[in-house]
């Protein structure tokens, strides 16, 4: 009988470089081949914001954006982010300032217990941008539908979905401040 521990052993520990841009900033490491993305943000880089929830694509917990699509990072592979840009719901603020989901969240009191928020978050920042989802309550109810709470701040949830969706529509049509040179 073949001893199957070694050989697993051998393989998981060998890595291969991936490079790619996280949270807007190049990076090169060394993974194995088969440890999900998941695992890398949390265990490897430090980045907590990412949660570890079902470990199945359930619950919406480890939603990252990858290429600007919300997807599980549970689910995939760190090796299949070869060259893309992934964003974490640290990399979601821009020169101290929350991105407008964030801020929304906090001002509609749209979490209870945040785990789910940082999966929560980056679902909403991806349907914001995606022109295809349409801005109405039920399309956006749909598209969260991956991102589970279990303390049920669905409402509120909404509501903070909704106010970022007017605050990106203000600033995209809001004049631009010169700078002063």
């Amino acid at each position: 009988m073949m001893d199957d521990s070694v050989h697993y052993r051998t393989a998981s520990s060998e890595t291969q470089s991936l490079n790619l841009t996280l949270n807007g900033e190049p990076l090169t490491l060394q993974v194995a081949p088969n440890t999900v993305l998941l695992d890398v943000l949390r265990e490897q880089l430090g980045l907590g914001g990412t949660k570890k929830g079902c470990d199945h694509g359930q619950c919406g917990a480890c939603t990252v954006q990858i290429d600007g699509q919300a997807m599980n990072s549970c689910l995939r592979l760190a090796v299949m982010c070869e060259g893309q840009h992934v964003t974490t719901v640290e990399g979601l603020a821009r020169d101290g300032e929350l991105h407008p989901v964030q801020q929304s969240f906090l001002e509609c009191d749209a979490f209870q217990c945040g785990y789910c928020t940082p999966g929560q978050m980056m679902s909403a920042a991806a349907l914001l941008e995606d022109e295809r989802i349409g801005t109405d309550d039920a399309s956006v109810k749909e598209a969260m539908s991956g991102n589970i709470c279990r303390c049920g701040a669905y409402k509120n949830i909404l509501t903070a979905i909704q106010q970022a969706r007017t605050q990106l529509a203000h600033d995209a049509t809001a004049p631009r401040k010169e700078s002063v040179a």
